[in-house]
């Protein structure tokens, strides 16, 4: 039997995370994020999206490009339990694994044209910008989608969010279009769960901008934003 293989990335996504940090940490947390998956060669073929229009969820496998090692560990800290409690790494979707895949569903917002072949336009993903796609499955509810399934561990905080507090002049620096998908980041919280200094001062970089915020009781206020795109 054969016991390695290998895996060529498809496409590659585009998002407006540089840096991990901010990132949310599962797909559909910030619904309001918008994407493009960008096919390569020679997979850019419109033959292979037949039809694809019918989804409205996709499933997504990619490689944690940032995440290579040599050697792996059975055990990790998952950042919402605050980084001192230990499960195994089979039982969560930490990025540091035996094989650094990671899977992340999405909504199918539309199949677009462009100077890179047929595009797709999706929501919700919680990838860095530039990640490679492995590939791509169609989400069925009937199949995918197990009601009476238990969360174990993570589904302790699946309702916890913050208020954020952006003052209006400052948020209208953010383009329209994105000030939805970067409000739903804020909320999710991007702090490590084991940092919750109310004095400390944190920088998330979206998209060209990075934005300076503090939490105290469970609201994030905006403090300033530098505009990257204004530097050039």
């Amino acid at each position: 039997m054969k016991n390695e293989f290998t895996v060529k990335p498809i496409a590659h996504i585009r998002t407006d995370f540089k840096e991990k940090f901010g990132i949310p940490r599962q797909s559909g947390r910030a619904p309001s994020l918008t994407a493009e998956i960008v096919f390569l060669p020679p997979y850019r073929n419109a033959e292979a999206l037949r039809e694809i229009e019918g989804f409205s969820h996709l499933w997504l496998l990619f490689d944690f490009s940032l995440a290579h090692r040599e050697e792996w560990s059975a055990t990790v800290r998952p950042p919402r339990l605050g980084g001192n409690r230990r499960v195994g790494v089979f039982a969560s979707r930490s990025p540091f694994r035996p094989n650094p895949i990671g899977l992340s569903c999405v909504k199918l917002l539309s199949v677009e044209d462009s100077e890179d072949g047929k595009i797709l336009r999706v929501s919700g993903a919680d990838l860095l910008d530039g990640t490679p796609i492995l590939d791509i499955k169609p989400y069925l509810p009937f199949a995918d989608c197990i009601p009476e399934a238990s969360s174990g561990y993570a589904g302790e905080h699946k309702e916890y969010r913050l208020e954020v507090s952006f003052p209006e002049t400052l948020l209208s620096i953010i383009p329209k279009e994105k000030r939805a998908g970067l409000l739903d980041c804020l909320a999710d919280d991007p702090r490590p769960s084991y940092q919750d200094t109310d004095d400390r001062v944190y920088g998330m970089r979206f998209a060209d901008f990075e934005i300076k915020f503090k939490v105290h009781s469970c609201v994030l206020t905006v403090l300033s934003i530098t505009n990257f795109s204004e530097n050039c």
